[in-house]
């Protein structure tokens, strides 16, 4: 029988009582490891988180935290080669899409690791300046922000097992917060080899970071006012955690990132061989494939004037032509698999719904696989789709299909494009693609009131621009409506989720003596 991946809750590692949940290698089919919780003392495990764990983060300074996670980021450093080896296994991935999760959460520490360190050795940050409150400024106003005094809860998607770990903790702990991650079951082992490796390590002090894999029912109703959750996942999850007593009753705030339908949009002026064509059908094609188009990122709607429609359609196509889909292990492949049989599953079904409604304009589904049996491999191929009626055909502006599907639609004007992009109700991000500043930057702003990221690529940041669906901790990471409605990273920014504001009201003298670092 495989290995059955121990938890870190309550300062130490525990197995489940139960069989578990098998992990399986989506190209072969082969069990892995097993990850169970069954049995696990929940209300412990978040108590010493919060008691244990809370108490010694917010003992130090943001300087200090700050050194913490640069030494967790040395700590993966070390044993990338390991993580390299679990994503390919576990996930299916080639190893330019392995990087972006490996690779993307060290570098994530490591910025947040720098950030922090400017902090100094404050232990609450200043909110803005202080405001008199009587005549002279005798007595004042300052608002402060303070670690909230709980847990920080986070359960992630199966996408991205290390960076979503990572992006989310790296703030949390920099903050003062303790973390306890529960990951998608499916492809938990990449999360859980890297909590063991930085506990073993010795890095954070004991309750910092725990884990929990497998099924862990009850997990919520440990929550507590001043914890934290952090949501990343369906929009019907995202709604029943919504509807929990934890966020109802008690007011537990909530970060959700969920379901999105992103868009590219090609402004209107350009010829069919033009420079921001090609760099569109480019990019398409990349974010139709990196990790098999599972990101919430990916582009899954692609806005483009009447007349370049035909055009468009045969630049992404040639793009695509050259994806060869299979088995991550061969060098020959650019595009491993899904990360189960059952989310090749639904992609397909979602597919099967879609052509009702669309045609398909590259349908590589009729490829052969590269050293992959195609009845127990999760490798789909990818299918770039159109419609010529984007505002009679609502589907493709209301399914998001997780895999390497994306829909053409043709615009009449830039209006009536910028009202298609609007029709995700929602997105994490948008990419514009044109060279005249002033009319992209009105685009820009139009777009900003539905997206919480746009991205915008002109033929001199060609080769500059850090990629559509690559998420930097530099920006903010969220979106509204459709998209959950959440925010994260964005710089210190993220660490406002952590904090709790308060006005302090007092004479000039005690406040002066608060020694508020201005920040986040």
């Amino acid at each position: 029988m495989t290995e059955l991946l121990a938890n870190h809750v309550a300062g130490r590692w525990q197995t489940g009582t139960g069989p578990g949940s098998r992990l399986l290698d989506p190209i072969l089919g082969t069990e892995l490891v097993r990850v169970d919780a069954t049995g696990l003392n929940l209300h412990a495990a978040f108590a010493f988180a919060r008691d244990s764990g809370g108490k010694a983060l917010r003992a130090m300074s943001y300087a200090q935290r700050a050194q913490l996670l640069a030494d967790i980021a040395a700590v993966l450093q070390t044993h990338r080669d390991a993580y390299y080896e679990i994503s390919t296994a576990n996930s299916g991935t080639v190893k330019n899409d392995t990087a972006v999760d490996v690779d993307g959460g060290i570098y994530t520490l490591g910025q947040y690791a720098k950030w922090g360190a400017a902090l100094g050795h404050a232990k609450h940050l200043s909110d803005g300046a202080a405001v008199a409150l009587a005549k002279e400024g005798a007595f004042q106003s300052q608002h402060i922000q303070v670690p909230t005094r709980g847990v920080a809860l986070f359960i992630n998607a199966f996408n991205f097992p290390g960076w979503g770990l990572w992006e989310k903790a790296a703030p949390a702990l920099l903050s003062g917060v303790p973390v306890i991650i529960k990951p998608a079951t499916t492809t938990a082992w990449l999360t859980q080899r890297m909590v063991k490796d930085v506990i073993d390590a010795g890095v954070l002090p004991p309750g910092a970071l725990s884990i929990i894999c497998g099924s862990a029912a009850g997990l919520m109703d440990q929550l507590q006012p001043m914890d934290v959750l952090s949501f990343t996942g369906s929009a019907d999850t995202a709604a029943t955690i919504r509807s929990h007593n934890a966020i109802t009753r008690h007011s537990v705030r909530c970060n959700i990132e969920a379901d999105s339908l992103n868009s590219a949009l090609l402004l209107p002026g350009h010829a069919a061989g033009s420079e921001a064509v090609t760099l569109l059908a480019r990019e398409v094609a990349r974010e139709m494939t990196v990790k098999s188009g599972q990101k919430c990122t990916a582009i899954r709607r692609i806005l483009v004037p009447q007349n370049l429609y035909d055009e468009v359609a045969q630049a992404i196509s040639a793009q695509l032509a050259k994806v060869t889909v299979g088995n991550p292990r061969n060098e020959a492949v650019r595009m491993g698999s899904l990360v189960s049989r059952s989310q090749y599953d639904t992609v397909q079904q979602g597919l099967s719904q879609l052509l009702a409604h669309t045609n398909a304009l590259y349908d590589g589904r009729a490829n052969a696989l590269v050293d992959a049996n195609p009845t127990i491999a999760a490798c789909a191929q990818p299918v770039l789709l159109g419609t010529e009626d984007p505002d009679g055909c609502a589907l493709v502006h209301d399914m998001e299909i997780f895999g390497p599907v994306a829909t053409l639609m043709p615009y009449r004007d830039l209006e009536h494009g910028l009202a298609l992009a609007h029709r995700g109700q929602g997105s994490l991000v948008c990419s514009l693609y044109g060279e005249d500043a002033a009319a992209l930057a009105t685009a820009s702003t139009d777009l900003a009131a539905s997206h919480g990221r746009v991205h915008v690529v002109t033929p001199n940041v060609a080769k500059l621009h850090t990629g559509h669906g690559n998420v930097m901790p530099q920006s903010m990471h969220g979106g509204p409506g459709r998209a959950g409605g959440g925010a994260e990273l964005g710089g210190l920014r993220a660490l406002d989720f952590y904090h709790r504001k308060s006005a302090m009201q007092a004479a000039p003298s005690v406040l002066q003596a608060l020694g508020a670092t201005t920040g986040a």
